[in-house]
């Protein structure tokens, strides 16, 4: 009878759970680069209100 290599069936195991941990990280990192995106924009929006709220108090001065 034929003995199983236990060591070749563990490295393969090892390897897919590498595998699939690398894919989840990069899912991961795309998606928080989606939500990145969308918050520059709104951070944009918000940098040009704080322009006009610091002019407005200079102007008061």
């Amino acid at each position: 009878m034929v003995q199983r290599n236990y060591g070749f069936e563990k490295r393969q195991k090892e390897l897919a759970k590498k595998k699939k941990k690398e894919e989840k990280k990069q899912k991961k990192l795309l998606k928080k680069q989606q939500t990145d995106g969308m918050d520059e924009n709104d951070d944009v929006d918000d940098d040009d209100d704080d322009d006009d709220s610091e002019e407005k108090s200079s102007d008061e001065e």
